[in-house]
């Protein structure tokens, strides 16, 4: 009888794994499970064994009854879930997207093609900075206010810090490189800051620089002129001001039109019409006497450009803070 059970279990099992509609689903369940099916008959010659064995012998029936039906019931549920779908569930799925560049990221590589292009080699330089190179080799006296705990994050006074600017990876290329060359540093730099719409306390930067023979103001006016052109298009004003910066002399800063309000005045402008998007100006002579060149002999020009800024004026971004509070999904 024990055998008897086990052989039409797995008989009815494999007959239910190969149905392949409701009606012969049906029909198998009549065959084993109704009142007249092959179960029903075994039931019947169970008041025949001794009561020992028919304790064993219905515990196996019971078990056997359960099984079959459970598998007819799973069965039937896969069978009715397939009526209900129309696709073909075997062709291959719809790749799930994996996301774009961020801004950051898009603008970097950006500008990168565009200087590469006009002969500017991609460097990179640590993050953890000496006094020396953050600052004496950048003409910055000790008494300069930049120095100060307010404006630098120390990892240990006085002389080990988060860079405050891109221009130390320029004072270590200036100490490891024979001119001539030309290189761009985009990067992360680090200032003691209140977060708020235009100022981060960790922000990008991108730097440049420029060392060699015979190199005037007019180049670097050139190559500016020339991103902006091709990073913006070829209808972005630009102008050149004036400007103090220790490690050029003389220094300019660059400007382009508002993109907000198309030099009509607005918040992110300050109602200038104008943005400044970097600072720069020719290498000053005390830097090349500081690595052992000849300032008659070499010269150079350099810049630093907000890359967070560039980013915001190419998406339309009002809110530098939009950049770092991981929102997938920026609402202007």
């Amino acid at each position: 009888m024990r055998e008897k059970l086990q052989n039409l279990k797995n008989e009815a099992l494999a007959q239910i794994i190969q149905a392949t509609d409701p009606t012969e689903l049906e029909n198998l369940r009549t065959h084993y499970l109704g009142k007249k099916g092959a179960l029903a008959n075994v039931a019947r010659e169970l008041p025949k064994l001794e009561p020992k064995e028919r304790s064993e012998i219905g515990q196996l029936f019971n078990d056997t009854k359960v099984a079959i039906a459970n598998a007819i019931g799973s069965k039937s549920q896969i069978s009715n879930l397939k009526s209900q779908i129309s696709e073909d569930l075997t062709l291959p799925g719809t790749p799930i997207p994996v996301g774009l560049l961020h801004p950051i990221s898009a603008v970097t590589e950006e500008m990168n093609d565009i200087f590469q292009s006009l002969g500017f080699s991609v460097a990179d330089g640590p993050e953890i900075e000496s006094d020396e190179f953050n600052y004496n080799r950048l003409n910055l006296p000790p008494d300069h206010p930049a120095r100060d705990l307010q404006d630098s994050l120390y990892l240990r006074e006085p002389d080990v810090l988060l860079r405050t600017h891109t221009s130390s990876i320029e004072a270590h290329i200036l100490a490891d490189h024979k001119p001539p060359y030309r290189f761009v540093i985009p990067g992360k730099s680090y200032r003691y800051e209140n977060a708020n719409a235009s100022n981060h306390y960790m922000f990008f930067q991108y730097q440049g620089l420029a060392v060699g023979e015979h190199i005037t103001l007019a180049n670097l006016k050139w190559t500016l002129d020339t991103f902006i052109k091709q990073f913006y298009g070829p209808g972005r004003l630009s102008r050149f001001r004036c400007k103090y910066y220790p490690e050029v002399e003389p220094g300019v800063g660059v400007d382009i039109d508002c993109p907000f309000c198309h030099q009509s005045g607005c918040a992110v402008c300050k109602n200038r019409g104008w943005i400044e998007i970097l600072g720069a100006g020719m290498i000053h002579p005390n830097m090349f006497k500081r690595v052992g060149l000849d300032p008659q002999k070499y010269s150079g020009f350099a810049w630093g450009m907000g890359l967070d800024r560039i980013a915001m004026t190419r998406y339309g971004i009002t809110d530098i803070r939009s950049l770092y509070n991981g929102d997938l999904i920026y609402k202007i």
